[in-house]
């Protein structure tokens, strides 16, 4: 009979986000459309600086 063991490979520092700034993603654009999965979603940068992702 065989037996499989599982190792995880647990590192002590957590690996990092991406993180990228939203003005990078727009691109002096106030809106950009975003594709998942066959939909169309919407990321807007509102005036007062705040993001508002539609579907």
């Amino acid at each position: 009979m065989n037996s499989r063991t599982l190792t995880l490979n647990r590192s002590a520092e957590p690996r990092a986000k991406p993180r990228m700034d939203v003005l990078a993603l727009l691109q002096g654009h106030q809106e950009l459309e975003i594709a998942h999965r066959g939909e169309v979603y919407r990321l807007r940068l509102t005036r007062n600086g705040k993001l508002i992702l539609t579907k």
